[in-house]
């Protein structure tokens, strides 16, 4: 357990000033997100100089993956959205108590979709359209998913530590991950000749030193605040519950943009063949990385709103939210700036080699319009996060289910093959469907917010006659 001055400096600044609050935590969140978004591009980037059949076999797995690592973060979210509402309400015993109780689904669901990933990856593929890469993408694909439990529990992990305001761990803990990572690549993938099953096993030890640093901190150093020694746990189906309300919803919108990328890959391909998806992939890399500062403040979001729900604090989640919003925007106006300038420079950082080279204007051209889909995105995702934190992960679902596979799915559809737009048209559809869906999403948030104004006044009055 921590010092009693650390305890108070974490449990204060959550329930506190939730402005601070989303600026202290959203912060290192970035600065992790950046790290992990560093080596995925690092994979690309490597991955790259084997040609474009290997990049484009990476661009068919990362839907899959994003399937993987979703389940981590959406046990991981169920557990943050508990944990942060147990404390707002000062129920520390509950809290360590659903700490424990995410590790052990955690466990439960690896075994499980670990035996769907590797008996269902072949047909998969074949229905995704990956042709002639998919020799590629099974040498990179049974690796990553093999060794699935390494991914759900470092999100679990992760997501308790910054239940309770811990976010300078948490960060280092993804730093390793990420350094190791970047370093590890060009090693395994040229230097041992392990081509693209090279960049798969550096990311497996790269995260696998992560769990071990974090599981240093929780059982041998025992310096969490929370703490989860085995000795607290005691099973109760309302915290499983009430964990799964969110975390569930949470792993299906990351199936959901799966399920994005998965129609998106098919429309390119019948479009323009393999090579669009590896400009996809490419720029997506790019538009990735700038919607970092996006959910590094939405996650702060899902902490912040947990605590002021369960503390029935309205105007904490009133400000949170909206400052979030307000935070977002203006910061996704400069990084879709700097995309729109450097598009060209950007681009040839994944056509270096004579394999590749032929990319680079079609990459560019992708990354200018599609940085218009980072400024599309804050209201939305702001929104869907403060659902997940209030526990109502089934309305946040439902905003990413209308969002992106209904409204990107269909835009992208009507302007390339209706309109006849083409690769642009794609793009752009993508980018207009996602403005409307975060649209819908902002005023439902709104309106939520609205009537728990009442709520809340119901039980300040309640406590107040029971004084």
């Amino acid at each position: 357990m921590l010092e009693t001055k650390d305890k108070n400096e974490n449990i204060e600044m959550i329930t506190g000033d939730p402005k601070r609050a989303i600026r202290k935590l959203s912060v290192p969140m970035m600065v992790s997100m950046l790290l992990i978004m560093m080596y995925n591009i690092a994979d690309s980037i490597w991955v790259a100089g084997l040609g474009a059949d290997a990049l484009a076999a990476i661009g068919f797995i990362t839907p899959l993956f994003t399937i993987l690592v979703g389940l981590g973060n959406g046990i991981g979210a169920g557990a943050n959205s508990l944990i942060a509402r147990y404390i707002g309400a000062n129920d520390f015993l509950e809290a360590n108590n659903a700490g424990l109780h995410a590790i052990v689904i955690s466990v439960i669901v690896s075994a499980i979709f670990t035996f769907i990933m590797l008996t269902a990856m072949v047909p998969i593929l074949e229905i995704m359209g990956a042709g002639d890469t998919i020799q590629y993408a099974l040498d990179y694909g049974y690796i990553i998913f093999g060794f699935l439990f390494i991914f759900v529990f470092s999100g679990v992990l992760s997501a308790i530590f910054r239940s309770e305001g811990d976010m300078r761990r948490a960060t280092i803990a993804i730093a390793v991950t990420a350094i190791l990572n970047i370093i590890l690549d060009p090693i395994f993938i040229y230097y041992l000749n392990m081509g693209i099953m090279g960049a798969a096993w550096a990311t497996i030890i790269s995260c696998t030193v992560s769990i071990l640093v974090m599981s240093y901190w929780i059982w041998i150093k025992k310096d969490l605040f929370l703490d989860l020694s085995p000795k607290n746990f005691k099973y109760k189906g309302k915290i499983m519950t009430d964990t799964l309300q969110v975390a569930i919803p949470s792993t299906l919108e990351n199936i959901i943009f799966s399920a994005l990328a998965i129609m998106i890959n098919s429309m390119l391909v019948i479009a323009a063949g393999t090579t669009a998806v590896a400009v996809y992939t490419a720029s997506m890399r790019i538009v990735q990385l700038c919607m970092i500062p996006m959910i590094g403040i939405g996650t702060a979001v899902l902490t912040v709103a947990g605590v002021a729900y369960g503390a029935h604090n309205y105007n904490n989640l009133k400000i949170g939210h909206s400052y979030a919003i307000r935070l977002g925007f203006g910061v996704s106006i400069i990084l879709g700036a700097i995309m729109i300038i450097f598009s060209s420079q950007i681009a040839t950082a994944f056509s270096y080699t004579s394999a590749s080279a032929a990319l680079a204007p079609e990459i560019a051209t992708a990354i200018s319009i599609l940085s218009l889909f980072v400024l599309a995105i804050p209201h939305g995702i702001m929104s869907s996060m403060m659902f997940q934190g209030v526990g109502k992960g089934t309305y946040s679902l439902i905003i990413t289910l209308l969002r992106s596979l209904i409204l990107e799915t269909v835009t992208a559809y009507l302007f390339c093959f209706i309109f006849g737009w083409g690769l642009p048209g794609i793009y752009a559809g993508v980018v207009f469907g996602c403005f409307l869906g975060g649209t819908v999403g902002y005023l439902w948030a709104k309106f939520f917010i609205k009537k728990f104004k009442k709520i809340a006044k119901d039980s300040y009055d309640a406590v107040v006659a029971a004084k």
